[in-house]
Protein backbone atom coordinates (compact mmCIF):
# COMPACT_ATOMS: atom_id res chain seq x y z
CA UNK A 1 0.00 0.00 0.00
CA UNK A 2 1.35 3.77 -0.62
CA UNK A 3 1.28 6.31 1.65
CA UNK A 4 -1.92 7.45 2.46
CA UNK A 5 -2.74 10.93 0.45
CA UNK A 6 -3.65 14.14 1.96
CA UNK A 7 -7.04 14.94 3.72
CA UNK A 8 -8.39 16.74 0.59
CA UNK A 9 -7.97 13.96 -1.72
CA UNK A 10 -8.88 11.50 0.56
CA UNK A 11 -11.95 13.16 0.28
CA UNK A 12 -11.92 12.27 -3.67
CA UNK A 13 -11.62 8.98 -3.29
CA UNK A 14 -14.09 7.56 -0.60
CA UNK A 15 -12.60 4.57 2.01
CA UNK A 16 -13.73 1.16 1.13
CA UNK A 17 -16.20 0.39 4.47
CA UNK A 18 -14.92 -1.26 7.59
CA UNK A 19 -14.96 -5.23 6.90
CA UNK A 20 -13.73 -6.73 10.20
CA UNK A 21 -13.00 -10.55 10.81
CA UNK A 22 -15.63 -13.14 12.51
CA UNK A 23 -15.65 -12.44 16.50
CA UNK A 24 -16.30 -14.92 19.19
CA UNK A 25 -19.50 -14.04 20.68
CA UNK A 26 -18.21 -14.43 24.31
CA UNK A 27 -17.90 -11.42 26.46
CA UNK A 28 -14.86 -8.85 26.21
CA UNK A 29 -13.72 -9.74 29.28
CA UNK A 30 -13.60 -13.21 28.96
CA UNK A 31 -11.31 -13.28 26.05
CA UNK A 32 -9.17 -11.04 27.63
CA UNK A 33 -8.99 -13.48 30.80
CA UNK A 34 -8.52 -16.30 28.00
CA UNK A 35 -5.61 -14.35 26.29
CA UNK A 36 -4.11 -14.12 29.32
CA UNK A 37 -4.41 -17.23 30.67
CA UNK A 38 -3.66 -19.28 27.81
CA UNK A 39 -2.99 -17.44 24.73
CA UNK A 40 -1.36 -19.87 22.70
CA UNK A 41 -4.50 -22.29 23.51
CA UNK A 42 -6.88 -19.57 23.16
CA UNK A 43 -5.23 -18.71 19.10
CA UNK A 44 -5.11 -22.35 18.98
CA UNK A 45 -8.82 -22.97 19.41
CA UNK A 46 -9.86 -19.76 17.61
CA UNK A 47 -7.97 -20.34 14.45
CA UNK A 48 -9.85 -24.10 14.25
CA UNK A 49 -13.50 -22.51 14.98
CA UNK A 50 -12.95 -18.87 12.57
CA UNK A 51 -9.67 -19.83 10.16
CA UNK A 52 -7.62 -18.16 9.42
CA UNK A 53 -8.66 -14.43 10.63
CA UNK A 54 -10.58 -13.30 13.62
CA UNK A 55 -11.32 -10.71 15.94
CA UNK A 56 -10.52 -10.13 19.30
CA UNK A 57 -10.41 -7.23 22.51
CA UNK A 58 -7.20 -8.17 24.22
CA UNK A 59 -5.40 -6.82 27.08
CA UNK A 60 -2.71 -4.43 26.22
CA UNK A 61 -3.44 -4.14 22.69
CA UNK A 62 -7.14 -3.68 22.72
CA UNK A 63 -9.35 -4.24 19.90
CA UNK A 64 -7.19 -7.07 17.39
CA UNK A 65 -7.34 -8.47 14.09
CA UNK A 66 -5.67 -11.79 14.57
CA UNK A 67 -4.04 -13.77 11.28
CA UNK A 68 -2.86 -17.50 10.68
CA UNK A 69 -2.32 -17.48 6.97
CA UNK A 70 1.08 -16.34 5.36
CA UNK A 71 -0.31 -14.47 2.57
CA UNK A 72 -1.77 -12.15 5.01
CA UNK A 73 1.36 -11.94 6.77
CA UNK A 74 3.06 -10.71 4.14
CA UNK A 75 1.10 -8.15 3.00
CA UNK A 76 1.25 -6.66 6.56
CA UNK A 77 5.48 -7.28 7.12
CA UNK A 78 5.33 -5.31 3.47
CA UNK A 79 2.89 -2.88 4.15
CA UNK A 80 4.13 0.98 4.20
CA UNK A 81 4.89 1.48 7.81
CA UNK A 82 3.48 4.96 7.23
CA UNK A 83 -0.13 2.68 6.79
CA UNK A 84 0.93 0.21 9.83
CA UNK A 85 3.75 1.44 12.27
CA UNK A 86 5.01 -0.10 15.11
CA UNK A 87 2.57 -2.63 17.72
CA UNK A 88 1.31 -0.39 20.61
CA UNK A 89 2.38 -0.66 23.11
CA UNK A 90 4.84 -2.50 22.98
CA UNK A 91 8.72 -4.10 24.38
CA UNK A 92 9.97 -0.86 25.25
CA UNK A 93 7.57 -0.50 27.84
CA UNK A 94 9.75 -2.35 29.85
CA UNK A 95 13.38 -2.33 27.62
CA UNK A 96 12.84 1.68 27.55
CA UNK A 97 12.07 4.29 24.90
CA UNK A 98 15.42 4.48 23.16
CA UNK A 99 14.93 0.65 22.46
CA UNK A 100 15.04 -0.30 18.60
CA UNK A 101 11.30 -2.00 20.15
CA UNK A 102 10.33 1.69 20.80
CA UNK A 103 10.99 3.64 17.31
CA UNK A 104 8.87 3.62 14.06
CA UNK A 105 9.77 4.95 11.12
CA UNK A 106 12.66 6.84 9.56
CA UNK A 107 14.13 6.83 13.46
CA UNK A 108 14.19 2.58 13.38
CA UNK A 109 14.97 2.52 9.78
CA UNK A 110 18.18 4.65 11.19
CA UNK A 111 19.01 3.13 14.35
CA UNK A 112 18.67 -0.47 12.45
CA UNK A 113 21.67 0.79 10.14
CA UNK A 114 23.15 1.79 13.20
CA UNK A 115 22.91 -2.29 14.95
CA UNK A 116 22.88 -4.39 11.97
CA UNK A 117 26.93 -4.33 11.15
CA UNK A 118 28.04 -6.13 14.51
CA UNK A 119 25.01 -9.20 13.81
CA UNK A 120 26.27 -9.68 10.30
CA UNK A 121 28.61 -11.51 8.26
CA UNK A 122 32.35 -11.35 9.50
CA UNK A 123 31.36 -9.27 12.85
CA UNK A 124 29.29 -12.34 14.08
CA UNK A 125 32.60 -15.03 13.15
CA UNK A 126 34.31 -13.17 15.89
CA UNK A 127 31.65 -14.37 18.39
CA UNK A 128 32.39 -18.20 17.54
CA UNK A 129 35.22 -18.77 20.14
CA UNK A 130 33.30 -17.28 22.89
CA UNK A 131 30.39 -19.50 22.43
CA UNK A 132 32.50 -22.84 22.18
CA UNK A 133 34.29 -21.98 25.42
CA UNK A 134 30.99 -21.05 26.88
CA UNK A 135 29.24 -23.48 25.84
CA UNK A 136 32.56 -26.63 26.99
CA UNK A 137 32.64 -24.18 30.54
CA UNK A 138 29.12 -24.77 31.42
CA UNK A 139 28.78 -28.47 30.27
CA UNK A 140 31.98 -29.41 32.04
CA UNK A 141 30.24 -30.51 35.49
CA UNK A 142 27.48 -31.97 33.60
CA UNK A 143 26.16 -35.72 35.11
CA UNK A 144 25.85 -38.75 33.58
CA UNK A 145 23.49 -41.08 33.73
CA UNK A 146 21.25 -38.49 35.66
CA UNK A 147 18.09 -36.63 34.04
CA UNK A 148 18.69 -33.16 34.57
CA UNK A 149 16.97 -29.71 32.50
CA UNK A 150 19.10 -28.10 30.22
CA UNK A 151 16.58 -24.90 29.93
CA UNK A 152 19.01 -23.01 32.86
CA UNK A 153 22.33 -24.33 31.37
CA UNK A 154 21.73 -22.62 28.09
CA UNK A 155 20.05 -19.45 29.87
CA UNK A 156 23.62 -19.41 31.59
CA UNK A 157 25.27 -19.94 28.02
CA UNK A 158 23.49 -17.40 26.34
CA UNK A 159 23.32 -14.34 29.31
CA UNK A 160 27.28 -15.29 28.87
CA UNK A 161 27.16 -15.27 25.54
CA UNK A 162 25.77 -12.15 24.91
CA UNK A 163 27.51 -9.96 27.97
CA UNK A 164 30.98 -10.65 26.43
CA UNK A 165 30.17 -10.36 22.58
CA UNK A 166 28.67 -6.83 24.09
CA UNK A 167 31.29 -5.82 26.54
CA UNK A 168 34.26 -7.60 25.32
CA UNK A 169 35.69 -8.36 28.98
CA UNK A 170 35.15 -9.34 32.44
CA UNK A 171 34.85 -7.66 35.83
CA UNK A 172 32.64 -6.75 38.48
CA UNK A 173 30.51 -5.01 36.38
CA UNK A 174 29.63 -7.94 34.21
CA UNK A 175 29.20 -9.83 36.99
CA UNK A 176 26.30 -7.69 38.28
CA UNK A 177 24.85 -7.82 35.15
CA UNK A 178 25.12 -11.35 35.36
CA UNK A 179 23.51 -11.17 39.04
CA UNK A 180 20.49 -8.70 37.36
CA UNK A 181 19.80 -9.59 34.29
CA UNK A 182 18.47 -13.27 34.75
CA UNK A 183 15.53 -12.18 37.15
CA UNK A 184 14.94 -9.09 35.45
CA UNK A 185 14.21 -11.26 32.37
CA UNK A 186 11.89 -13.47 34.32
CA UNK A 187 9.92 -10.27 36.19
CA UNK A 188 9.80 -8.04 33.04
CA UNK A 189 8.84 -10.61 30.57
CA UNK A 190 5.51 -11.51 32.66
CA UNK A 191 5.16 -7.94 33.40
CA UNK A 192 5.46 -7.18 29.11
CA UNK A 193 1.92 -8.90 28.63
CA UNK A 194 -0.02 -7.29 31.17
CA UNK A 195 -1.49 -3.91 31.23
CA UNK A 196 1.66 -0.88 32.90
CA UNK A 197 -0.80 0.39 36.17
CA UNK A 198 -0.33 4.40 36.59
CA UNK A 199 1.86 4.05 39.46
CA UNK A 200 4.50 1.52 40.41
CA UNK A 201 3.03 0.84 44.23
CA UNK A 202 6.56 0.79 45.86
CA UNK A 203 9.65 -1.70 45.72
CA UNK A 204 7.88 -4.36 47.09
CA UNK A 205 5.33 -4.68 43.64
CA UNK A 206 6.67 -6.18 40.63
CA UNK A 207 6.71 -3.23 38.64
CA UNK A 208 9.03 -0.91 41.24
CA UNK A 209 11.11 -4.24 41.81
CA UNK A 210 11.68 -3.90 37.89
CA UNK A 211 12.06 0.29 38.27
CA UNK A 212 14.63 -0.65 40.88
CA UNK A 213 16.71 -3.28 38.75
CA UNK A 214 16.37 -0.75 36.03
CA UNK A 215 18.36 1.90 38.17
CA UNK A 216 21.12 -0.57 38.97
CA UNK A 217 21.94 -1.40 35.43
CA UNK A 218 21.64 1.97 34.27
CA UNK A 219 24.50 2.80 36.69
CA UNK A 220 26.82 -0.45 35.69
CA UNK A 221 26.13 0.52 31.99
CA UNK A 222 27.02 4.17 33.23
CA UNK A 223 30.29 3.21 34.29
CA UNK A 224 31.04 0.27 31.27
CA UNK A 225 30.71 3.41 28.98
CA UNK A 226 33.08 5.89 30.86
CA UNK A 227 35.58 2.54 31.08
CA UNK A 228 35.07 1.87 27.33
CA UNK A 229 35.90 5.66 26.37
CA UNK A 230 39.06 5.57 28.45
CA UNK A 231 40.22 2.68 26.97
CA UNK A 232 43.55 3.15 25.33
CA UNK A 233 42.23 0.17 22.99
CA UNK A 234 39.25 1.49 22.43
CA UNK A 235 39.34 1.99 18.52
CA UNK A 236 40.55 -2.15 17.88
CA UNK A 237 37.86 -3.24 20.17
CA UNK A 238 35.44 -5.26 18.42
CA UNK A 239 32.58 -5.51 20.69
CA UNK A 240 29.18 -4.27 20.53
CA UNK A 241 29.34 -1.24 22.73
CA UNK A 242 32.44 -0.11 21.48
CA UNK A 243 31.40 -0.63 17.83
CA UNK A 244 27.96 1.52 18.79
CA UNK A 245 29.92 3.96 20.79
CA UNK A 246 32.14 4.54 17.61
CA UNK A 247 29.33 4.57 14.99
CA UNK A 248 27.56 8.02 13.85
CA UNK A 249 24.17 8.56 12.19
CA UNK A 250 24.40 9.64 8.48
CA UNK A 251 24.02 13.42 10.05
CA UNK A 252 27.47 12.34 11.86
CA UNK A 253 25.45 12.53 15.48
CA UNK A 254 26.14 9.67 17.72
CA UNK A 255 23.83 7.63 19.73
CA UNK A 256 22.34 9.23 23.17
CA UNK A 257 24.25 7.11 25.84
CA UNK A 258 20.42 6.56 27.49
CA UNK A 259 19.89 5.24 23.76
CA UNK A 260 22.36 2.93 23.95
CA UNK A 261 21.89 1.62 27.37
CA UNK A 262 18.27 1.16 26.10
CA UNK A 263 19.62 -1.45 23.36
CA UNK A 264 22.38 -2.85 25.52
CA UNK A 265 19.41 -4.16 27.60
CA UNK A 266 17.56 -5.50 24.49
CA UNK A 267 20.82 -7.00 23.02
CA UNK A 268 20.98 -8.87 26.79
CA UNK A 269 17.06 -9.91 27.35
CA UNK A 270 16.09 -10.69 23.95
CA UNK A 271 19.46 -12.21 22.70
CA UNK A 272 19.92 -14.56 25.60
CA UNK A 273 16.13 -15.94 27.00
CA UNK A 274 14.70 -16.93 23.37
CA UNK A 275 18.05 -18.28 22.37
CA UNK A 276 18.30 -20.21 25.37
CA UNK A 277 14.52 -21.60 25.33
CA UNK A 278 15.15 -22.79 21.65
CA UNK A 279 18.72 -24.86 22.49
CA UNK A 280 15.98 -26.38 25.56
CA UNK A 281 13.37 -27.26 23.08
CA UNK A 282 15.92 -28.85 20.32
CA UNK A 283 17.22 -31.19 23.34
CA UNK A 284 13.76 -32.20 23.92
CA UNK A 285 12.87 -32.72 20.16
CA UNK A 286 16.11 -34.71 19.62
CA UNK A 287 15.88 -36.89 22.56
CA UNK A 288 12.38 -37.92 21.46
CA UNK A 289 13.86 -38.79 17.71
CA UNK A 290 16.40 -41.42 17.58
CA UNK A 291 17.08 -40.66 14.10
CA UNK A 292 17.47 -37.12 13.81
CA UNK A 293 20.00 -37.43 17.04
CA UNK A 294 21.95 -40.10 15.42
CA UNK A 295 22.34 -38.44 12.13
CA UNK A 296 23.16 -35.20 14.08
CA UNK A 297 25.34 -36.94 16.00
CA UNK A 298 27.21 -38.34 13.20
CA UNK A 299 27.50 -34.72 11.45
CA UNK A 300 29.27 -32.92 14.82
CA UNK A 301 32.46 -35.10 14.15
CA UNK A 302 32.53 -33.62 10.68
CA UNK A 303 33.17 -29.78 9.45
CA UNK A 304 29.45 -30.12 7.87
CA UNK A 305 26.19 -28.28 9.80
CA UNK A 306 23.44 -28.44 6.81
CA UNK A 307 21.52 -30.92 8.97
CA UNK A 308 22.26 -29.35 12.42
CA UNK A 309 20.50 -26.11 10.21
CA UNK A 310 17.75 -27.87 9.35
CA UNK A 311 17.28 -29.19 12.87
CA UNK A 312 17.36 -25.48 13.88
CA UNK A 313 14.64 -24.16 11.25
CA UNK A 314 12.52 -27.38 12.18
CA UNK A 315 12.60 -26.72 15.63
CA UNK A 316 11.83 -23.32 15.53
CA UNK A 317 9.26 -24.12 13.15
CA UNK A 318 8.04 -26.69 15.77
CA UNK A 319 7.94 -25.05 19.15
CA UNK A 320 8.08 -21.21 18.18
CA UNK A 321 8.67 -19.43 21.00
CA UNK A 322 7.82 -16.31 20.62
CA UNK A 323 4.26 -16.77 19.36
CA UNK A 324 3.13 -13.61 17.49
CA UNK A 325 3.92 -10.58 15.84
CA UNK A 326 1.54 -7.18 15.15
CA UNK A 327 1.48 -4.33 14.07
CA UNK A 328 -0.72 -0.45 14.75
CA UNK A 329 -2.93 1.00 11.70
CA UNK A 330 -2.11 4.42 11.48
CA UNK A 331 -4.12 4.67 8.13
CA UNK A 332 -8.09 5.58 7.98
CA UNK A 333 -8.69 2.16 7.04
CA UNK A 334 -6.14 -0.76 6.06
CA UNK A 335 -7.35 -3.52 3.40
CA UNK A 336 -5.61 -6.94 4.52
CA UNK A 337 -7.12 -9.93 2.38
CA UNK A 338 -11.03 -9.35 2.03
CA UNK A 339 -10.73 -7.45 5.13
CA UNK A 340 -10.83 -3.49 5.77
CA UNK A 341 -9.22 -2.62 9.70
CA UNK A 342 -10.21 0.84 10.61
CA UNK A 343 -7.40 3.03 12.36
CA UNK A 344 -6.23 2.26 15.82
CA UNK A 345 -6.71 -1.63 15.31
CA UNK A 346 -3.88 -3.90 16.77
CA UNK A 347 -3.39 -6.47 13.66
CA UNK A 348 -1.38 -9.62 14.98
CA UNK A 349 0.31 -12.21 12.73
CA UNK A 350 -0.26 -15.87 15.38
CA UNK A 351 3.15 -17.30 14.33
CA UNK A 352 2.68 -20.26 16.05
CA UNK A 353 -0.10 -20.92 13.98
CA UNK A 354 1.44 -20.16 10.71
CA UNK A 355 3.85 -22.52 11.44
CA UNK A 356 1.25 -25.28 10.86
CA UNK A 357 0.25 -24.12 7.74
CA UNK A 358 -0.14 -27.42 5.64
CA UNK A 359 0.24 -26.01 2.36
CA UNK A 360 3.75 -24.75 3.59
CA UNK A 361 5.03 -27.71 5.43
CA UNK A 362 3.34 -31.10 4.93
CA UNK A 363 2.38 -33.21 7.49
CA UNK A 364 3.03 -29.65 10.07
CA UNK A 365 2.80 -31.78 13.21
CA UNK A 366 5.37 -34.29 12.14
CA UNK A 367 9.19 -32.91 13.52
CA UNK A 368 11.00 -33.49 10.76
CA UNK A 369 14.18 -31.90 9.73
CA UNK A 370 15.02 -33.60 6.63
CA UNK A 371 12.33 -30.97 5.25
CA UNK A 372 14.44 -28.48 5.38
CA UNK A 373 18.10 -30.15 4.04
CA UNK A 374 18.70 -28.35 0.61
CA UNK A 375 15.96 -25.85 1.06
CA UNK A 376 15.11 -22.93 2.12
CA UNK A 377 12.30 -22.15 4.25
CA UNK A 378 9.48 -20.19 2.93
CA UNK A 379 9.72 -16.43 4.07
CA UNK A 380 6.15 -15.67 4.15
CA UNK A 381 5.53 -19.19 6.21
CA UNK A 382 8.99 -19.55 8.33
CA UNK A 383 8.85 -16.19 10.64
CA UNK A 384 9.91 -17.68 13.90
CA UNK A 385 11.93 -13.62 13.90
CA UNK A 386 8.94 -12.21 12.83
CA UNK A 387 8.68 -10.14 9.50
CA UNK A 388 9.71 -7.40 7.05
CA UNK A 389 11.23 -3.85 8.73
CA UNK A 390 10.73 -5.18 12.35
CA UNK A 391 12.50 -8.57 11.82
CA UNK A 392 14.65 -9.36 14.81
CA UNK A 393 18.24 -7.45 13.57
CA UNK A 394 20.01 -10.44 16.00
CA UNK A 395 18.44 -13.42 14.35
CA UNK A 396 21.78 -14.41 12.44
CA UNK A 397 23.70 -14.47 15.61
CA UNK A 398 21.18 -15.96 17.48
CA UNK A 399 21.31 -19.11 14.58
CA UNK A 400 25.24 -18.90 14.73
CA UNK A 401 24.62 -19.28 18.10
CA UNK A 402 22.36 -22.07 18.18
CA UNK A 403 24.43 -23.79 15.91
CA UNK A 404 27.96 -23.93 17.67
CA UNK A 405 26.01 -24.86 20.94
CA UNK A 406 24.85 -27.97 19.39
CA UNK A 407 27.63 -28.84 17.93
CA UNK A 408 29.91 -28.40 20.67
CA UNK A 409 27.59 -30.64 22.92
CA UNK A 410 26.88 -33.12 20.20
CA UNK A 411 30.45 -33.59 19.54
CA UNK A 412 31.50 -33.85 23.71
CA UNK A 413 28.12 -36.00 24.80
CA UNK A 414 26.15 -38.99 23.85
CA UNK A 415 22.52 -38.21 24.33
CA UNK A 416 20.19 -40.76 25.63
CA UNK A 417 16.90 -41.30 23.50
CA UNK A 418 13.45 -41.42 25.40
CA UNK A 419 9.86 -42.51 24.61
CA UNK A 420 8.41 -40.13 26.90
CA UNK A 421 5.84 -38.05 25.95
CA UNK A 422 7.00 -34.41 24.74
CA UNK A 423 6.80 -31.42 27.46
CA UNK A 424 4.57 -29.28 27.50
CA UNK A 425 4.43 -25.42 26.94
CA UNK A 426 5.41 -22.99 29.96
CA UNK A 427 4.77 -19.52 29.29
CA UNK A 428 7.72 -17.14 30.54
CA UNK A 429 5.84 -14.10 29.69
CA UNK A 430 6.87 -13.17 26.40
CA UNK A 431 8.62 -17.12 25.55
CA UNK A 432 7.52 -20.04 25.83
CA UNK A 433 9.88 -22.68 27.06
CA UNK A 434 9.45 -26.53 28.05
CA UNK A 435 7.56 -26.97 31.00
CA UNK A 436 10.07 -29.28 32.89
CA UNK A 437 13.16 -27.31 31.65
CA UNK A 438 13.98 -29.63 28.42
CA UNK A 439 15.27 -32.71 30.20
CA UNK A 440 18.00 -35.06 29.15
CA UNK A 441 20.42 -37.91 30.28
CA UNK A 442 23.80 -37.72 28.85
CA UNK A 443 27.00 -39.22 28.85
CA UNK A 444 30.63 -38.24 28.16
CA UNK A 445 32.09 -39.35 24.68
CA UNK A 446 35.64 -40.27 24.54
CA UNK A 447 36.97 -37.45 22.54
Amino acid sequence: MSEAPPVDQQAAFPLPAVELPPAPRIPKALQKIAFTLSRRRTMETLSRRYGTAFTLDLPVFGRTVVVADPGLAKQLFTANPVDVGNIQPNLSRVLGPGSVFALDGADHRRRRRLLTPPFHGKSIKNYEQIIEEETLHETSDWPEGDEFETLEPMMRITLNVILRAVFGAGGAELHELRRLIPPWVTLSSRLAVLPTPKRTYGRYSPWGQAAEKRRRYDAVIDTLINDAEADPSFDARTDVLAMMLRSTYEDGSVMPRQDIGDELLTLLAAGHETTASTLGWAFERLSRHPEALAALAAEADTDDNELRQATILEVQRTTTVIDFAGRHVYAPVFELGEWVVPQGYTIVVSISEIHKDAAAFPDPGKFDPQRFVGVRPDTNAWIPFGGGTRRCVGAAFANMEMDVVLRTVLRHFTIETTAAAGEKWHSRGVAFTPKNGGRIVVHRRNT
